[in-house]
């Protein structure tokens, strides 16, 4: 007779092991996306600095106007608008988590556990999501446009997303990122074509010039801020947060196309990440912003021409 109980307790445990070592990962990446996407933001803005001929504020001045925020009163349209933007900013650290326990699980010699990078991409959206009903919820005429923007991006960028995570399946046979640790090359000698398309889709997702359609971080750019037009205080100050671990996490996206079981690409995979972010910072700064019809023509093109191309070689490949 089948001991179904011994079955259940067994699938409960190892079901509550991966919920716990995800949740664990989600609390450092909050931390480590919270430090480094800081830093990185500094950073930019320094760069930014020099190329217009500034001397720009100091690397730590994102971090002084996060904390200025978080100290002013608690002032909001609605109380929904808090929830909102939290529960965006909680969403993004599990996708994270997700994406971070890639590592934990490869340590571990698990091949069938960890990372799924689809989950991770929605998850990720389903914070998009709610940081746009947050905008909604403002009732600002402002905020709704940057809502309708935003959503506008999310459907230029999101299919290049789910086609990586498709890419990544038909060269490794998983959708989990520690599959990529076991190549004998990295991803990006399959998926050159797909990484090009990603790295074009990442203007919009860093949200840079010329597709920062729904809010910008340039102020000679904004009259209003687009969705956080009505947002201040610490709610505010989630968002900035939120945005850092955003741009940590796609770093990491990045790096997958650069490691594999040889660990010298390892080092690869960080001057990868270094000169993409460069090359990111170099556009913003020397490109204007375009029309939401011309960010959706060109990232669906780009999506259909080379990861449409780049998958049909894949599936006669493998």
């Amino acid at each position: 007779m089948v001991d179904y109980l011994s079955y259940f307790q067994y699938f409960g445990m190892e079901l509550l092991i991966n919920v716990g070592i995800v949740l664990a990962c989600s609390v450092v990446f909050a931390i480590l996306g919270t430090f480094f996407g800081c830093l990185f933001a500094g950073i930019d803005r320094k760069i930014s600095a020099k190329m217009q001929g500034r001397v720009g504020p100091p690397i730590l001045q994102p971090y002084y106007d996060v904390r200025k925020l978080f100290d002013k009163d608690r002032v909001s349209v609605n109380g929904s608008e808090k929830v909102y933007v939290t529960f965006a900013l909680i969403f993004v650290f599990i996708a994270g988590g997700i994406f971070l326990s890639s590592f934990v699980y490869y340590y571990l010699g698990s091949l069938t556990d960890g990372s799924n990078w689809l989950l991770c991409i929605f998850v990720l959206t389903l914070a998009t999501m709610l940081f746009i009903m947050a905008a909604y919820s403002s009732r600002s005429p402002y905020a709704e446009i940057g809502g309708a923007r935003e959503i506008l991006q999310v459907v230029a960028y999101e299919p290049t997303t789910m086609l990586m995570a498709v890419g990544l399946c038909l060269v490794t046979n998983s959708f989990s990122v520690q599959s990529v640790l076991m190549l004998d090359v990295p991803l990006i000698t399959f998926l050159f074509p797909t990484f090009f398309c990603f790295l074009f889709i990442l203007i919009i997702k860093f949200r840079k010039s010329p597709f920062d359609i729904s809010m910008s971080h340039h102020a000679h750019q904004e009259i209003v801020r687009g969705m956080t037009t009505e947002m201040s205080g610490p709610t505010l100050g989630k968002v900035e947060i939120m945005h850092w671990n955003e741009n940590f996490l796609f770093m990491g996206w990045i790096a997958v196309f650069f490691v594999c079981s040889n660990p010298m690409w390892v080092l690869g995979a960080v001057v990868a990440v270094i000169l993409v972010y460069l090359l990111m910072i170099w556009i913003d700064n020397n490109f204007a912003r375009v029309k939401w019809q011309a960010m959706l023509k060109w990232s669906w093109l780009l999506c259909l021409i080379l990861c449409g191309l780049n998958l049909v070689v894949l599936m006669f490949m493998v």
